[in-house]
């Protein structure tokens, strides 16, 4: 089979994804869409310059495009899809909404080396693991990655996805030789999990995890009865990241990460496995969290990457704050941070956010508003700011 055409027949098939089409900006945020956010995630200050070049390696029906453009008004970005007809949707969407800061080229990802020069972020979601060959495709990517600059990339896993295996392996062998008509292959899936009892593990996944989104038979047929699917673990996860010649910044998704979430009641243990490599302690998580494992969303980067460390009270004071620009419901003390999640804030740390003018040191405003240092290292640990070193 003709991995490639199959992929390419699919999206032509089923424009992926399905969202509406919109006369205005998308609503909200995806921060790491966001140049400043992302860089400050990745690095800890406010990056020099928002001039960058941006490529969406593998953009579909272009809704990443459009948060791209519209959350970045001064890059240039670039936009590359294999299929034609997903990618004249995402010409559409971010015409209608007034994006217009994007190149869009008919061009399969492994062939980016027909683009000129080099990008600053790469954004590559959900595209690698439909590669014949995901480790020939990051190593194309790399080869256009700026020096200093930022991948961001997104594969599934395989622990988490473990129900949709099996039923994209029952959809293919009901198929037969109809494998690759993937209008039947939605048709024969959606059958089969009327038909399953209601207690069967796959249904009640399903029904618990994927049900709402596939109702569109577009996501349906993406997340079933796609051609080419390439699973990983933590450990060919690091060995495709190995291929790539980059450097792993880490996880998007930190808390996902986080030991001790699992077995905060067992501190000795949570010390014990801390002796372990990052990616053995990765694994760790994995093995015993495999549900929450469905995808892994992370950063490469081409050194030099330059991180800064504001522990040192007198680096930190002399630093430019401003306001993080994803934030939901700002300016409130009752707001939304970069990941959606609630935050209140005192009078004293609203005071100091909205004193935040990009000019001012964070001394002048600790002065102006009262602000502690453990405060505003509470604010600057919640992502509610970017700083600029003095």
């Amino acid at each position: 089979m003709d991995i490639t055409a199959a992929v390419q027949r699919l999206y032509d098939t089923y424009p992926f994804p399905p969202e509406p089409l919109l006369d205005e900006p998308p609503p909200g945020y995806n921060w790491r869409w966001h140049w400043q956010a992302a860089y400050s995630f990745c690095t800890g200050r406010k990056p020099a310059q928002d001039k960058v070049r941006i490529l969406d390696a593998g953009c579909g029906t272009g809704v990443g495009t459009e948060y791209l453009c519209h959350l970045n008004p001064q890059a240039q970005i670039t936009a590359i899809d294999l299929s034609a007809k997903a990618l004249s949707v995402a010409q559409t969407r971010c015409q209608k909404s007034g994006a217009t800061n994007v190149q869009f080229h008919h061009l399969s990802l492994v062939d980016v080396d027909q683009l000129a020069g080099e990008f600053e972020l790469i954004n590559c979601v959900g595209v690698l693991h439909h590669l014949s060959d995901p480790i020939a495709g990051i190593q194309a990517l790399a080869k256009k990655l700026a020096p200093g600059g930022l991948m961001h990339i997104f594969v599934y896993g395989e622990l988490g996805r473990w129900e949709i295996k099996l039923m994209q392996e029952a959809i293919a062998l009901i198929q037969g030789e109809q494998r690759g008509d993937y209008t039947d292959g939605v048709q024969v899936g959606r059958q089969i999990f009327a038909a399953l009892p209601d207690n069967n593990r796959l249904k009640l996944r399903e029904q618990q995890r994927w049900s709402l989104e596939n109702q569109r038979d577009e996501c349906f047929a993406d997340m079933y009865v796609h051609p080419r699917e390439v699973d990983y673990t933590i450990d060919s996860l690091f060995e495709l990241i190995a291929a790539s010649g980059l450097e792993f910044v880490g996880f998007s998704n930190p808390q996902t990460w986080q030991l001790e979430r699992l077995l905060a009641k067992a501190p000795a243990l949570v010390q014990r496995a801390h002796q372990l490599t990052e990616p053995q302690r990765y694994r760790l998580i994995e093995l015993l969290d495999p549900e929450a494992i469905a995808h892994y969303e992370f950063f490469l980067t081409r050194p030099p990457l330059p991180r800064f460390d504001w522990s040192v009270d007198n680096v930190l004071v002399n630093a430019i704050p401003e306001v993080h620009p994803c934030l939901e419901g700002w300016p409130s003390q009752h707001l939304f941070n970069y990941n959606y999640e609630i935050v209140q804030l005192s009078e004293v740390e609203f005071a100091f956010l909205q004193a935040c003018d990009g000019r001012r040191s964070v001394a002048e405003l600790l002065a102006e508003t009262g602000l502690d240092l453990g405060n505003l290292r509470s604010l600057l640990h919640q992502h509610l700011l970017l700083l600029t070193p003095a």
